[in-house]
């Protein structure tokens, strides 16, 4: 039975860690080439060598998604090396909470620039070569911050709220393509995301949330769900948390 995920291509940003990774390893797993751009080229290409073996179906690309250039290059070296780009998972980010009068206005262009810009550019660098194709699939990461908003998580929430509202638009416009959307939202799930957390009463306030943290794995079988429905299925959103997280 065709899984309709084997040997599909698929990008992934933020592939070096957490998410990402665990993602890659679970659609190599199923027959997938996967195109892996992180900022970290060291654990990409590991990480693409172990995946390929003695094949050719994983790449690894030096990616700042904060930087169009790059992540144009990411999805070209994809076409390149593949003929198509079938998936674009837009995945890195980033989390520096902090309240609003700490006034940490660095971290929020931080959070703006890769949360929310950087799914701009990987739809810009993807949709061209799947309106040509006539066929693709954008899945965008989100959050259950962009469902529901915190204390000391504002301009966080405010980027995930703003890519399901992105997901949505996406998914209006690229019906006459034949292109699939779906928003992945996570609640807390194991990766160095809180790591990014810089105000110690913040984050001790987060490693909290975290203790029931589950494992990327889960994100991973989200991913291969929306993916591996026929063709005339689009799952456009996902929310999922561990069992026992509250907010």
């Amino acid at each position: 039975m065709n899984n309709n995920i084997e040997g599909k291509v698929v990008v992934i940003t933020g592939a070096s860690s957490g998410l990402g990774e665990s993602t890659a390893r679970h659609l190599s797993q199923l027959g997938a080439i996967v195109v892996l751009g992180a900022r970290r080229i060291e654990r990409i290409t590991a990480l693409a060598g172990e995946l390929a073996g003695s094949t050719e179906k994983a790449l690894a690309v030096r990616t700042d998604v904060t930087d169009s250039k790059q992540v144009q290059n990411l999805v070209d070296a994809a076409v390149k090396a593949y003929g198509r780009i079938d998936v674009m998972i837009n995945n890195a980010g980033l989390m520096p909470h902090s309240p609003l009068e700490r006034l940490k206005i660095a971290d929020w262009d931080q959070m703006i620039d890769v949360n929310l810009k950087g799914v701009l550019y990987g739809i810009a660098a993807a949709l061209p070569y799947m309106q040509a194709q006539k066929s693709g699939h954008i899945i965008n990461v989100s959050s259950v911050a962009g469902h529901k908003v915190r204390p000391g998580g504002a301009v966080y929430a405010a980027t995930k709220h703003a890519v399901r509202a992105l997901s949505e638009g996406l998914r209006l416009e690229v019906k006459p393509y034949n292109i699939r959307t779906t928003v992945i939202s996570p609640g807390a799930v194991a990766t160095e995301l809180p790591n990014s957390i810089t105000e110690p009463d913040v984050a001790a306030n987060v490693k909290k949330i975290y203790e029931v943290a589950i494992s990327p794995d889960a994100f991973a079988r989200a991913v291969i769900y929306a993916m591996s429905q026929p063709d005339d299925v689009d799952i456009n959103e996902i929310l999922f948390r561990p069992t026992l997280q509250e907010v």
